[in-house]
C-alpha cells in the first residue's frame, strides 16, 4: 500500500520537514495542528480563539486529504493548561461530530507560544 503525502495552503504551514497529512490505504494521519493562520501568523488570543484556529487547521488538513473530522478514529489533544479541558470539550464537539465518536487522549504538555495542539487519525474505508 503506497503512502501519499498531503500538503495544503488552507492550513498553517508545517513547522518542519513533515506533511500536513499522510494517506496510507484507508487511513489518514493528520500531523499536529496549532493555532496559526494559513500565512503562518500565530493566533495569540484567549484559549477559545486558539482552539478554534487549531481545529480549523486540523479540519483543513483532513479536507485536503479528501476526508473530514467526522471520520476520525483517534484524536490527540495537547493542552498547555489542563484547566482549559472543559472549554476544549465544548469546542471539540463543534468540530468532531457523529454517532461513533473517536477515541481521544488529552494530556497536559509544556507547549511554548500557544495553548493547544491537535492531531488525529482518520479512517475512510467502508
Amino acid at each position: 500500500m503506497p503512502k501519499r503525502a498531503i500538503m495544503t495552503d488552507r492550513a498553517a504551514p508545517v513547522g518542519g520537514p513533515y506533511s500536513h497529512a499522510v494517506a496510507a490505504g484507508d487511513t489518514i494521519y493528520l500531523a499536529g495542528a496549532i493555532p496559526a493562520l494559513p500565512d503562518g501568523t500565530r493566533v495569540t488570543g484567549g484559549f477559545a480563539e486558539q482552539a478554534h484556529a487549531a481545529f480549523r487547521n486540523l479540519a483543513a488538513a483532513a479536507q485536503a486529504a479528501g476526508a473530514g473530522l467526522d471520520q476520525a478514529v483517534r484524536v490527540g489533544v495537547y493542552l498547555r493548561d489542563f484547566r482549559d479541558f472543559g472549554e476544549m470539550n465544548e469546542i471539540y464537539r463543534q468540530y468532531v461530530k457523529g454517532d461513533a465518536l473517536p477515541v481521544r487522549t488529552t494530556v497536559p504538555v509544556p507547549l511554548v507560544g500557544f495553548d493547544i495542539e491537535l492531531d488525529a487519525i482518520l479512517y475512510t474505508g467502508p
